[in-house]
């Protein structure tokens, strides 16, 4: 009974003192577990005479239950108080200035998209998007570069199979659109385009283009001239003025080279520029009446025109970049530039 007594009386000392709810958790198995001290006084009952027996174990019990009690008691207050020190320590000041989250930006490509894509569309032209990855019929074979064509060599790029690739120009939404719908037809296709160029400073294997097309019945150069000066007038200023130079396209017919002049000497002359005081921005020309045929029109009673820029041309002139690679790079740096900006 003596030892019963010292037992309770630590017992409760020590789950009074207890700091914490592993400490009390060390406590309650020392006392109260399966190999804990009233647990091991009660497998002692069996030396003692009969008589004693159900007196000392009703004392054991009593104690333990004493000391259970206790525990919970503790255990419910410790719980309360690490509550209340997470509370604490979580609290939040509304009184404080808020932290502002960081703002992003539109990339150089995503704002000149949607940059030439608004002057279009105020232009009456409809966006048109297509698929990345395309059948020769539609990439070569419909704009009038039948397989073996010359034209071909700078674009016979990545193939999945000998009719499926890369798209290597936005050209094929075009084919896809004509086929599907008869004139009139006023759109403009942007997208990622594939070619197996060499990574440098103005080339990539993977870019953005933005094609247009127009076919109507008497459409002429003349309107293929007028809608290029407006959409260089909207992109570069009032000031802008466009040159066309020959050239040749299997796909249009007559052809030409289209040049704005330079943003950087306003048509002076200057290093950018070679001294020319124009810009080449983008290649344009009559729709080939082979392509009209293909695509189900009749090249007699219709006509058109169509035209192709590319985005990354147009970011770089604009925002003064020098190195096409910073587009894609990811480097913070470059990126921060354009964050928060609220243009576009």
């Amino acid at each position: 009974m003596h030892d019963l007594s010292e037992l309770r009386a630590q017992g409760a000392r020590l789950i009074d003192e207890a700091v914490d709810l592993e400490a009390l958790a060390l406590i309650r198995g020392r006392f109260l577990g399966k190999k804990g001290e009233l647990t091991a006084l009660l497998r002692e009952t069996g030396s003692l005479p009969p008589e004693e027996r159900p007196v000392f174990g009703a004392k054991v019990n009593a104690v333990r239950d004493e000391l259970q009690a206790a525990c919970d008691a503790k255990e419910a207050t410790l719980q309360g108080a690490a509550v209340a020190a997470q509370l604490a320590k979580e609290a939040l000041d509304v009184t404080w200035p808020a932290q502002a989250p960081a703002i992003g930006g539109r990339s150089p490509m995503a704002r000149v998209q949607k940059m030439v894509e608004g002057i279009f569309i105020a232009m009456g032209y409809q966006v048109i998007e297509g698929r990345d990855v395309e059948l020769d019929r539609y990439n070569f074979e419909l704009l009038n570069v039948p397989a073996g064509h010359p034209a071909r060599d700078m674009q016979d790029t990545f193939y999945f199979t000998p009719d499926m690739l890369l798209r290597t120009q936005t050209s094929a939404v075009q084919a896809r659109h004509m086929l599907d719908n008869k004139p009139p037809i006023r759109i403009v296709c942007p997208g990622r385009v594939y070619r197996a160029d060499e990574v440098d400073a103005s080339h990539s294997p993977v870019f953005h283009q933005m094609e247009g097309l127009v076919v109507d019945k008497g459409i002429h150069m003349g309107h293929l001239r007028g809608a290029l000066d407006a959409f260089a007038k909207a992109l570069y200023g009032e000031m802008a003025t466009t040159r066309f130079r020959p050239s040749y396209f299997p796909f249009t017919e007559p052809s030409a080279e289209v040049d704005v002049s330079c943003t950087i000497c306003q048509g002076k002359g200057c290093k950018v520029c070679k001294g020319s005081g124009y810009l080449e921005i983008l290649g344009a020309g009559m729709v080939h009446p082979n392509v009209l045929s293909m695509c189900g029109i009749d090249p007699e009673e219709y006509t058109g025109f169509a035209f192709g820029v590319g985005l990354e041309r147009i970011a770089m002139l604009k925002y003064g970049i020098t190195d096409m690679r910073l587009l894609y790079e990811n480097d913070m740096r470059f990126v921060r530039q354009f964050a928060a900006d609220a243009e576009g």
